[in-house]
């Protein structure tokens, strides 16, 4: 596997203090996210050296060779499109969301990804569509789900050797979807797409609720909507200083919300260039997004009150293809799973496609494993 250099991509974007501020070209040092050497490809046959009859050369990269990859960054490949991905405690496994089948599988490199359970999804309607381990798995070892069924968008927990039961159902099926966990609280959050203007309606909501279904204390009005103004969610995530982060689809562009109760104000970030927000994870001072559309990451660094310093980074371009689910790992790296056999725009499935990877974060902690 191929990882090119990271580097800033020149381009505008909305800053939530003083409106469009432009960056410019500057190339990165491509050990910040620790992926593996670039390496040259192989001469073409016919080229001099690329004749079918002379041997490989020490510098042309290992091809997968079925669904084992080479590359020490990849985990697990020949999956579905990934959705979402929550990483156990041991650091060196996760469980993954596989959004048009429905199955859970638990994956660690070198092992065969293994079902842990199979969720009765409808793809069309966006499928299993989040994944998380409960706030006290330690304790109980239950992982909730996010699920688009034939008749609404439900919350399941999932629980060793059992059937999936459900949490919180009737959510009116919508556009996008995402799950995520209050590490305040313990509560979980749920990210819904669709009209927004029911105040009375779960659709286009940020819901809060705990591991029953029951409101949280403390949401507006005492029901389970703590947030509206949504659209297409397609990530959740919460940083170490609480605040919780949605990307999400709008007409017309893409945006980022700061999470706040009652009614969203502005968003924090757009993308007129619509790049295809996913996945986001919280973690190190960085708020990492996965773009589908420019297959990449993108890299944002919170300041005070909802607003951003420094440039904003366009990391692994192309890397791994269309990036969508994004997951921190105890250990500080960060795991990706990819979506290009989604059929989307752009989307060039390779024969080991579906993956999920691990690296190190944008700001270069721990030394990524094999």
């Amino acid at each position: 596997m191929l990882v090119a250099l990271l580097v800033l991509v020149a381009g505008c974007a909305d800053f939530p203090d003083d409106g469009q501020r432009a960056w410019t070209d500057q190339v990165e040092n491509s050990g910040e996210l620790g992926g593996p050497p670039s390496v040259q490809q192989p001469p073409p046959p016919g080229s001099p050296g690329g004749g079918r009859s002379q041997p490989p050369q020490s510098s042309a990269p290992q091809q997968p060779a079925g669904c084992v990859d080479p590359d020490p960054q990849v985990v697990a490949t020949c999956l579905g499109p990934v959705s979402a991905i929550a990483v156990l405690p041991d650091a060196t496994s996760a469980l993954v969301a596989e959004r048009a089948t429905g199955r859970v599988l638990r994956v660690q490199r070198g092992t065969a990804p293994q079902v842990v359970a199979t969720v009765s999804v409808d793809a069309a309607a966006g499928g299993l569509a989040g994944l998380v381990l409960s706030p006290s798995y330690a304790e109980d070892e239950l992982v909730y789900a996010l699920a688009a069924t034939g008749t609404d968008l439900r919350v399941v927990r999932i629980s060793a050797g059992e059937p999936p039961k459900p949490v919180l159902t009737g959510i009116p099926r919508g556009p996008g979807g995402a799950l995520g966990v209050d590490p305040a609280t313990g509560a979980l959050l749920v990210a819904t797409g669709g009209p927004s203007t029911d105040p009375s309606s779960l659709a286009g909501k940020v819901l809060r609720i705990d591991t029953l279904g029951r409101p949280v204390a403390g949401n507006p009005g005492g029901t389970a909507v703590y947030a509206s103004g949504l659209n297409s969610p397609q990530g959740m995530c919460t940083g170490a200083d609480g605040t919780t982060w949605v990307t999400d689809r709008a007409p017309g562009r893409d945006v980022l919300h700061r999470v706040t109760p009652g009614t969203l104000p502005a968003p924090a970030w757009t993308w007129p260039d619509r790049p295809g927000v996913a996945g986001c994870t919280a973690t190190a001072g960085v708020l990492a997004i996965a773009l589908t559309g420019t297959k990449s990451l993108f890299a944002l660094r919170p300041g005070e009150n909802g607003t951003f310093t420094g440039d904003p980074q366009t990391l692994l371009p192309d890397a791994y293809g269309r990036l969508f689910a994004t997951a921190p790992g105890p250990d500080g790296l960060l795991w990706l799973g990819t979506v290009n056999k989604d059929g989307g725009a752009g989307a060039a499935p390779k024969p080991n496609d579906d993956r999920v990877v691990r690296i190190q974060p944008p700001t270069g902690g721990g030394a990524s494993r094999a």
